[in-house]
């Protein structure tokens, strides 16, 4: 734990006061604006470095109101925290995005590579590691804002000085160019394939970060069959990576680094704060009485569960006609009986862990996994049309939920739908599910517009406004398409 307590503090420390200029990025004022520092001595300054840009990276794993609360996964429980984005609701000046955390970060990484690709180190795989993991981060937040805002603007110079270039937005499909470029420059930089750390970019979390990224070119960006098979390639060299599927689904989110886990954020008490799932948690008081209490995992006291989401019935009919044979409804909802009177349905996937005085939300959130990653293959199949191998990807999560073989229609859109719904069970609270509506929307699949309770009769855009403290700051900027300016 000692050791734990030492990286959280270096990871703080290390973009806090040794990158003390990242302030002003917070502030908006362009892309990016890191001032040149005269940190970069030695073979030692890079690797605390890298470590820190992790920081960001956490947070944004850790921010579930893109990843899931437009989607249709979540309700209103005891307490009412649930976004604007949730209720769609989305405008210039309300829940539109301020990107200037995710350009801090992608600065850092334009820094870093710049200061180190001249640098001589006394080992080449440590350097090759660290440009490895910096370009996989680069590649990570550029996709995360290719997801949530579509065009971008695009930034790969190390900023040294005030004056920092006002950039338009790039068309996504060039941005994820440069995402596919970064991927593969990692890919072919990691000296090794195996797994130095979960908690680290690696070989097979960059492949990952691949495979997922390329199913959005595909699917959302036109990339097509080329994406497609891309996608497919990635996922096969993360099934081949050295994880595997664990036997008990309880876990898979509950134990730490597990054999199935490629890439996550890692949390404990007391060093790093709770996560999300801290809004999923009911406290004592709201659940006294509960016929079910020693099922629902309770905390104490408000600040430790704030009894705020529940899952809602569309994502529970997923798992309609499967009760007697799916293991994940344990470990994904429970039903808060009152005496006869059904009440709450409260999570149970990040259940956090019980301690002597409370119960705290500190499990880590998992980036990916294997299970995502067969499913990411399957409905890479499946967009090539080739139906028989899509089945054969999602037979593996089936089978480890304990349904059986897929028995369904075996035509491109049955078999799309069937994965579309399995990514809602096997997946659910994970931060996939929004992602997941828009690739599906945008292939057919799905009606977004029908399918999420909240859009129906609206017409908000998929995508998130940016807000106008951005557009202020950059007349080169437009408002994503169908906002107001």
């Amino acid at each position: 734990m000692m050791l734990r307590k030492y990286i959280t503090v270096m990871l703080v420390a290390t973009l806090t006061v040794s990158l003390t200029s990242c302030e002003k990025l917070l502030d908006v004022k362009s892309e990016s604006q890191i001032t040149d520092q005269v940190y970069f001595k030695s073979e030692g300054d890079f690797a605390p470095y890298v470590t820190g840009i992790y920081v960001p990276m956490r947070s944004f794993a850790n921010n579930i109101v893109y990843g899931t609360e437009r989607s249709e996964e979540l309700t209103n429980a005891f307490n009412a925290r649930l976004s604007t984005a949730w209720s769609q609701i989305l405008s210039p000046t309300v829940g539109a995005v301020n990107y200037g955390s995710f350009y801090s970060a992608i600065g850092h990484c334009n820094l870093l590579l710049e200061k180190i690709k001249t640098f001589e180190f006394a080992n080449q795989a440590t350097k090759n590691r660290l440009m490895a993991e910096a370009y996989s981060q680069r590649a990570y937040f550029y996709f995360y804002l290719v997801r949530i805002i579509g065009d971008t603007p695009l930034m790969l110079q190390a900023i040294t000085d005030e004056n920092v270039p006002l950039l338009p937005r790039s068309k996504a499909s060039d941005v994820m160019v440069q995402i596919m470029a970064d991927l593969n420059m990692a890919i072919s930089l990691f000296p090794e394939k195996t797994y130095v750390s979960k908690y680290r970019f690696s070989y097979g979390a960059a492949q990952a970060l691949k495979a997922e990224a390329s199913l959005w070119n595909a699917k959302v960006l036109g990339g097509g069959a080329t994406a497609f098979n891309d996608a497919v390639t990635a996922a096969t060299e993360v099934e081949t990576s050295g994880v595997s599927l664990l036997a008990n689904f309880r876990d898979v989110n509950t134990v730490k680094a597990n054999n199935e886990v490629i890439l996550s954020a890692y949390y404990q008490r007391d060093e790093i704060g709770a996560n999300y799932a801290l809004n999923a948690l009911p406290f004592r008081s709201v659940v006294a009485g509960a016929a079910n209490l020693d099922s629902i995992p309770v905390a104490e006291v408000s600040t430790n569960g704030l009894g705020s989401y529940q899952i809602t019935t569309k994502s529970r009919g997923l798992f309609s006609g499967l009760t007697a044979t799916d293991k994940r409804i344990p470990f994904t909802f429970i039903i808060e009986r009152q005496g006869t009177t059904q009440k709450y349905a409260w999570i149970t996937k990040l259940p956090g862990n019980k301690y002597a005085d409370d119960r705290i939300s500190d499990n880590d959130v998992v980036i990916f996994r294997l299970a995502d990653i067969h499913l990411i293959k399957a409905e890479a199949y499946a967009g090539l049309n080739n139906t028989a191998e899509a089945i054969k990807s999602l037979e593996k999560v089936r089978l480890r939920a304990g349904n059986g073989l897929y028995t369904g229609a075996t035509d491109k859109a049955s078999v799309e739908r069937a994965i579309f719904d399995e990514r809602g069970r096997e997946l659910f609270f994970e931060n996939k599910r929004w992602y997941d509506i828009v690739r599906f929307h945008t292939g057919g699949t799905i009606n977004a517009y029908t399918y999420v309770p909240n859009l129906v009769g609206k017409t908000t855009p998929l995508y998130w406004p940016l807000a106008v403290s951005v557009l202020a700051a950059n007349p080169k900027l437009k408002q994503t398409e169908g906002y107001l300016p």
